[in-house]
């Protein structure tokens, strides 16, 4: 029997993936600005910048030495953070 080579996404690490989850959303982010900054008000413009977002209040942190707190954090995703995404995968499946 011959061993079969790897298709599609199956021959990249998992630090691959989130490397090209974590380019989309910071691209996607980048048009969902861009897109609230110039695009006139209207419709159009509340489908494609409206999003969701989801946050972690503060995580306090005690290591008897230090104390600290992390966060809130949020993410805001909108359509068009879900191009960037797409659109990075489709680049990084183009390249690799």
């Amino acid at each position: 029997m011959r061993p079969t080579a790897l298709k599609g996404s199956a021959k990249h690490r998992p630090g691959y993936h989130a490397i090209v989850l974590g380019v989309g959303f910071v691209v996607g982010g980048f048009l969902t600005q861009f897109a609230r900054m110039f695009l006139p008000a209207g419709a159009v413009k509340e489908f494609l910048t409206t999003g969701v977002t989801p946050s972690i209040g503060a995580l306090p942190i005690d290591l008897i030495i230090i104390k600290f707190a992390v966060g809130p954090i949020a993410l805001d995703v909108s359509l068009l953070s879900l191009v960037g995404v797409l659109a990075a995968y489709l680049i990084a499946r183009s390249l690799f």
